[in-house]
């Protein structure tokens, strides 16, 4: 070099002064040859010169690496703060923060005082390693050294604390900081977006900018970011600001500006905002392929992917992760392995944010489970996303028990669950019905302290409740710290489904305790448990609930709505409730089908049925079995073979079991039980204790005693717990005369230990279910319920209205409710009545005969039907 040969020659002080602006111009333009002056530096014996060895340090640290600069830095005979410093800061920037704090600390037993540079690149490090204890320590010597005004430090003590999740104390630090500057109070701003304080930060800045600090572009991006969790409007209002004070647009500003809009799910106002400068870069097109993405427009975001690359935009692996996850939404496979493909050329086919969307896509998009399995291991490093979507595919293709052994794989490598990972694992476990592996991960969950997050809890609660372990579910509740309307549409569904729908309303009294507010589900949810009793009060109240909320839009609320009517036997309701439906799927028909058929309006259901066909929506299996179940009610022999022929030819429907079932009611009503004996020899699924039962009444109902034995001798070594075999088969034999072998019949069934279900009926009064069971003298009127039994048995007698008394079935329980309904009711409302088990012939009877007498109508659901009894007429016609 020629520096070397030109110094050689100069007097020492000017040698002295040249070596100066050289090494300094060299440090400042990061000149790799200006470290040859480390050699006449050395040979001129200015090596103790602090100004020279520090600019040189510096020089290492940004040309050669750190660990040159650590070399040079232990060969320096003189050390001062800024040489500390400069080797921390290098450390710092390269990430091994660990080794920045050890020399900090060594700085100190060297005897040397950190300034604020020391103490602000030490913060930088507690910021980056979450060392809480570090950082107070360093903030005790910020006020010993008299640095409390120092805006570089409090930005820094900000920012250490926000990044250990202590906003309050970084409140406290920026309060303290009298006349913090723009960079103090953006760092607040963005404490607060960290925080997920979203409001507070757009009032911080309304503050900043009374106190008179003028935002720069770093703040408005942090308050973009808030803007995108608190809607369209904040952001809208951030905008206007921007515009306001006149920031420039820049490329980072306009992404943050796309971000918020594709977030806020503006899509359009996005695409605008990206077309206001020239300028994309690979941050902006993955933001505009996101929005695409979450906005459900995933052609436009493959657009908008193929666009990016005819720019000459080299995707990065998050524009790839964007890409991928809009093929998993479409179940693009094809594309999907066309974008894999792009991701080996790139070279990016072991980044786990690629890996995690090339997983998670494969098991939405393939069958084969071996491609996500093979993308996953192409992960060099897979994290807890990587591991949970492995889990959730394995459960979404039924593999749950796969699903369990790849979680104990994830936490044999030393892997973290999260809260996703927990609620899918324990989800699993819910579907295959396993206690065993949900206690253990319950005993996890308490062990980890991880059931202090809802969502966890609320998959506990889920899981729990769908074994039928409502208490435990109840437990799990109260134990939360938080609940949510997830955690109570969890458990108003899994209680339904256990048929307890009294207890599942009454969920609705503990949400109104935490306040919280119904949504769809849960409200579709409630609708079902009213349906279910069916409670007519509380099914009104809930109707009125879905349209002040608004909810009524939801169609889940609208076919609540429609089953509620439907099973409350107020067909008209139920009528308007579907036609307020704008586009009415599958289940609004079949809730609509169900209603006409199960209240006797036959004609009705099939014709609906025909209607649904022209309205383009096409029958599922349920359609086809309330077809069948119509016909069958209806005595439409002909008509449902013909239906149930048509399932597979037209429509593609593979009939199961219960449809085999309901066609051998069919038939067996019509007394053509060598066809349903036929039909259940020759179906392709094995007879289940249902469909003999099924044929067994029958039998009954035409007295054939051989087929009924036989039915009876089938179902019973299926299950021989059952009751209804011994009571159809000691009814068939008094049936046809044969007493003493009905006799029989029901002493084996008191021997085998076998009990009848009680016949209970109930019925709403005033907000309040009163039940009646058989026999029963516990109602508080149950001596004027009986004297209006008697009271009304005396008029059929007066007025010459046939009734064939039985004594023994004076107080069966739909009479009890019945009696009560007509002395507690108004006079004019109709009784409505549910019963658990089907209605027996003298109570039909005993209350057709009440229509008689008084005008009311008294709609009884029973186990198999509705009957709605009007001016001595049932909706049954008889044929039950």
């Amino acid at each position: 070099m020629i520096w070397r040969t030109t110094v050689s020659k100069i007097p020492s002080k000017i040698e002295y002064s040249l070596l100066k602006d050289i090494v300094s111009f060299c440090n400042s333009r990061s000149v790799r040859d200006g470290i040859c002056i480390h050699s006449p530096i050395i040979k001129m014996g200015f090596q103790e010169d602090m100004f020279l060895s520090n600019n040189l340090l510096s020089l290492y640290g940004k040309c050669f690496g750190v660990a040159e600069a650590r070399q040079l830095f232990d060969e320096m005979p003189c050390r001062d703060v800024a040489s500390w410093t400069m080797l921390m800061s290098a450390y710092g920037k390269i990430g091994n923060h660990e080794e920045a704090l050890e020399l900090f600390d060594s700085m100190l037993i060297s005897g040397e005082y950190p300034n604020e540079f020391t103490l602000s690149t030490a913060l930088r490090s507690c910021s980056a390693l979450r060392e809480f204890n570090h950082g107070t320590r360093f903030q005790a010597l910020v006020t010993k050294s008299g640095f409390d005004s120092n805006p570089v430090l409090g930005s820094a003590l900000i920012d250490f604390y926000s990044k250990c999740g202590c906003t309050q104390e970084a409140y406290r630090v920026f309060e303290y900081m009298n006349n913090g500057d723009i960079v103090s109070w953006t760092m607040m701003v963005s404490s607060f977006v960290e925080a997920g304080s979203w409001s507070q930060a757009l009032q911080l800045y309304h503050r900043m900018i009374q106190t008179g600090v003028a935002p720069n572009e770093f703040t408005f991006v942090k308050l973009l970011a808030a803007s995108s969790f608190l809607g369209l409007n904040y952001g809208k209002l951030v905008h206007a600001h921007l515009m306001m004070w006149r920031i420039e647009l820049n490329l980072v500003l306009k992404t943050a500006l796309v971000d918020m809009y594709c977030k806020c799910q503006s899509i359009e106002d996005a695409v605008k905002v990206s077309k206001l400068t020239l300028e994309y870069d690979v941050f902006l097109w993955t933001a505009i392929i996101s929005g695409f993405t979450q906005s459900l427009k995933f052609r436009e975001a493959i657009t908008a992917f193929h666009e990016m690359e005819t720019s000459g935009v080299v995707p990065n692996n998050f524009t790839y992760s964007g890409i991928l996850n809009a093929c998993s939404s479409i179940l693009a496979l094809d594309l999907g392995k066309q974008i894999h493909s792009r991701v080996v050329m790139a070279g990016l086919e072991n980044d786990v944010s690629v890996g995690n969307s090339l997983v998670d896509m494969y098991m939405k998009c393939s069958n084969m489970i071996e491609d996500a399995v093979r993308a996953f291991r192409g992960i060099a490093s897979p994290n807890v996303i990587s591991w949970t979507s492995l889990i959730a595919g394995f459960s979404e293709h039924g593999l749950e028990e796969e699903s369990i052994k790849v979680f104990g794989a994830m936490q044999g490598v030393g892997v973290r669950p999260n809260s996703f990972t927990l609620s899918t694992i324990l989800g699993a476990c819910g579907t295959i019905k396993s206690l065993t592996q949900t206690r253990k991960l319950h005993g996890y969950i308490i062990k980890n302290n991880a059931d202090n997050d809802v969502v966890v809890g609320n998959a506990l609660v889920d899981a729990y409740a769908g074994l039928g372990m409502v208490d435990d579910a109840w437990h799990v509740t109260s134990m939360m710290k938080h609940r949510d309307v997830i955690t109570y549409t969890s458990l108003a569904t899994r209680i339904n489904q256990t048929g307890n729908h009294e207890m599942a309303l009454n969920i609705i009294t503990h949400m109104n305790k935490d306040d919280v507010r119904m949504d769809g589900f849960s409200l579709a949810s409630f609708l079902s448990a009213a349906a279910g009793i069916p409670i007519m009060e509380t099914g009104k109240q809930l109707h009125c609930y879905s349209v002040k909320s608004g909810l009524g839009s939801w169609i889940s609320v609208s076919n609540g709505l429609v089953d509620l009517y439907g099973k409350c036997g107020c067909i008209h309701d139920a009528h308007r409730s579907f036609l307020e439906i704008t586009e009415p799927d599958a289940v609004s028909w079949n809730g609509l089908i169900f209603g006409l058929a199960s209240n006797g309006h036959v004609s009705s259901a099939l014709s609906a049925f025909e209607d649904m066909r022209l309205a383009g929506v096409e029958p599922d299996q349920i359609t086809c079995l309330l077809v069948l179940y119509a016909c069958s009610h209806g005595g439409l022999v002909d008509m449902g073979l013909d239906y149930f022929q048509s399932m597979r030819e037209k429509h593609g429907i593979r009939p199961q079991l219960d449809h085999y079932v309901c066609l051998v009611d069919l038939l067996g009503r019509a007394g053509r039980l060598e066809e349903a004996m036929n039909v259940i020899e020759t179906m392709p699924f094995k007879p289940d204790a249902l469909i003999y039962k099924t044929l067994l009444g029958a039998c009954k109902l035409h007295g054939n005693i051989p087929l009924g034995e036989h039915m009876a001798r089938q179902g019973l070594e299926l299950d021989p717990s059952d009751p209804a075999f011994y009571v159809l088969l000691a009814n068939l034999y008094d049936d046809s005369g044969r007493s003493e072998l009905g006799e029989k019949t029901r002493r084996m069934m008191r021997e085998r230990g076998v009990r009848k279900n009680p016949g209970q009926s109930w019925m709403e009064e005033r907000n309040m279910v009163h039940l009646f069971t058989a026999g029963d003298t516990s109602h508080p009127q149950i001596g004027k319920i009986h004297e209006k039994i008697e009271s009304l048995i005396a008029q059929f007698r007066n007025q010459g209205i046939w009734y064939q008394e039985n004594r023994a079935l004076a107080h069966h329980s739909e009479k009890l409710a019945v009696a009560f309904g007509l002395i507690s009711t108004p006079p004019k409302a109709p009784i409505r009545i549910i019963k658990n088990i089907r209605i027996c012939r003298d109570c039909h009877d005993f209350i057709m005969n009440v229509t008689r007498l008084v005008d009311r109508e008294i709609i009884v659901r029973d186990g198999n039907r509705f009957h709605s009894f009007k001016k001595g007429e049932c909706s049954c016609r008889g044929y039950w």
